[in-house]
């Protein structure tokens, strides 16, 4: 874990993302409203985005209007970003499985607080956008002003 890294992104770079990147597989995703994993998808999933949920906890459940999966390997929709809301130490295993069961994946986004250079590089060096320890909702957000 190195979250002593800081990495920038220019406010293009994330409106890009942000517009390119509609259906969201959001990995550690909770039922619980008041926890900012469910906050966040909560309110990307009001504002056109598509959030795929994903916690072995709350498999077969519905969260807004799509079916909660167990883990990356089952999901059948085409992902264009993977969002994860989980440890900094679990970011390895969650980007290996998502590089090898979703072919149409364009970016992984890492909450704040998540950090994994070595996952991020692996990503990158196959042609993945990687945002790491931002929030997207805030920075839309932040991009509509």
């Amino acid at each position: 874990m190195t979250l002593n890294i800081k990495e920038t992104y220019s406010p293009a770079c994330i409106a890009k993302i942000l517009q390119e990147n509609k259906v969201i597989a959001s990995v550690g995703v909770s039922i619980n409203p008041i926890k900012p994993s469910y906050l966040v998808g909560r309110w990307l999933s009001l504002r056109g985005f598509t959030i795929i949920p994903i916690n072995p906890g709350y498999a077969g459940q519905e969260m807004w209007g799509n079916v909660t999966y167990g883990e990356i390997n089952e999901i059948k929709e085409q992902i264009d970003m993977l969002q994860i809301f989980r440890r900094s130490e679990a970011v390895p295993g969650i980007v290996d499985q998502a590089l090898e069961y979703l072919p149409s994946l364009k970016t992984i986004w890492m909450q704040i607080g998540v950090m994994n250079q070595q996952a991020a590089e692996e990503a990158r060096d196959r042609g993945i956008e990687v945002v790491q320890n931002l929030c997207p909702k805030i920075e839309l957000q932040r991009l509509s002003g």
